[in-house]
C-alpha cells in the first residue's frame, strides 16, 4: 500500500463527506485487491499501539495506513490461512514493512460495525443539522412535490409502506413508470429510532443535495463492504433485508 509513514491525513475524504471540493479525490489501491479507488471510498487499516490492526474508517489514526476495497467475503476468504488463503497477512506485512502486527479473527465484524457506527453518526449529524425528514406523511408530500434527493427505508419496513413512498418520490422526480425505488438499509427501525432518539423511524429522506451525498457516501461503503452492489440510491439498489450489530 504506498501510504508513507505518518501521512499527513488531508481534508480529501472530508471533503468528500461533507460535499466539498471541486477537483478528483485522490485514489488509493487496495491491497487485496490491487483495484484503485477514491479514497473516500476505501476502507482504512491502521495499527493500534500494542499491535492489533484495526478498522479506521475516518482515516484519522496516525502513522502508516493499508487501504481496501473489498467485500466482506473477499475479506474473510484472504484471511483463511492455507492453500491459497492466508494473503490478508502477507498483503499488511507488505503494506507496513514487516512491522509487527497482530490481526484480530473477527476483523470483518469489527469493519462492518465500524462503518455501521460511522453511518447512524452521520445520519445522527443530519439530523441535528435538520437535513432529516421524519414521518411518512412529511416524506410523501415532499416527495410529490420533487423535494427529495434521498429516500432510504428500514430494513422492517413494511413493503406496502416503502411503495407508497417510493411511487410519491417517482411522481415528483417524473420518472413513474422507472421502477426507481427508495433504498432499504442494512439497518432495523430499533438500530435507527436510538440512533436519532426518535421513535419508530422507519421511512427518512433528505432533500438538501450535499447532506444527500454526505449520508449515500457512507451508505454506499457500508453496503459495498456486506456485499452489495454499488448502486446509486433510489436507482434500484439491492434491498438487504437484515439487521447490523452496533454495540
Amino acid at each position: 500500500m504506498r501510504t508513507p509513514p505518518n501521512e499527513r491525513l488531508t481534508s480529501d475524504i472530508a471533503d468528500a463527506v461533507e460535499g466539498r471540493g471541486d477537483k478528483p479525490l485522490p485514489e488509493r489501491r487496495c491491497i487485496l485487491s490491487g483495484e484503485h479507488g477514491p479514497r473516500a471510498r476505501l476502507i482504512r487499516l491502521a495499527i493500534s499501539p500494542d499491535g492489533f490492526v484495526l478498522p479506521d474508517p475516518h482515516a484519522k489514526a496516525p502513522g502508516r495506513g493499508a487501504w481496501i476495497g473489498v467485500s466482506r467475503t473477499e475479506l474473510e476468504a484472504a484471511m483463511v490461512p492455507g492453500k491459497g488463503g492466508g494473503r490478508l497477512k502477507g498483503a499488511l506485512a507488505r503494506a507496513f514493512k514487516g512491522a509487527p502486527l497482530t490481526v484480530p479473527d473477527d476483523l470483518p465484524q469489527m469493519i462492518a460495525d465500524a462503518l455501521t457506527r460511522s453511518l447512524l453518526d452521520r445520519l445522527g449529524l443530519e439530523m441535528r443539522a435538520g437535513h432529516l425528514i421524519l414521518g411518512s406523511d412529511r416524506i410523501a408530500e415532499g416527495c410529490r412535490a420533487g423535494a427529495v434527493e434521498l429516500l432510504l427505508h428500514a430494513s422492517d419496513a413494511s413493503i406496502d409502506g416503502s411503495r407508497k413512498l417510493d411511487q410519491a418520490w417517482r411522481v415528483g422526480q417524473e420518472r413513474e413508470g422507472s421502477g426507481e425505488t427508495g433504498l432499504t438499509l442494512p439497518l432495523d427501525r430499533m438500530a435507527l429510532s436510538v440512533a436519532l432518539g426518535r421513535d419508530n423511524v422507519v421511512h427518512m429522506a433528505i432533500a438538501e443535495p450535499a447532506a444527500a451525498a454526505r449520508v449515500s457516501l457512507a451508505i454506499e461503503r457500508l453496503m459495498h463492504f456486506l456485499g452489495g452492489e454499488e448502486t446509486a440510491p433510489n436507482g434500484g439498489a439491492p434491498d438487504f433485508r437484515q439487521s447490523v450489530a452496533t454495540d
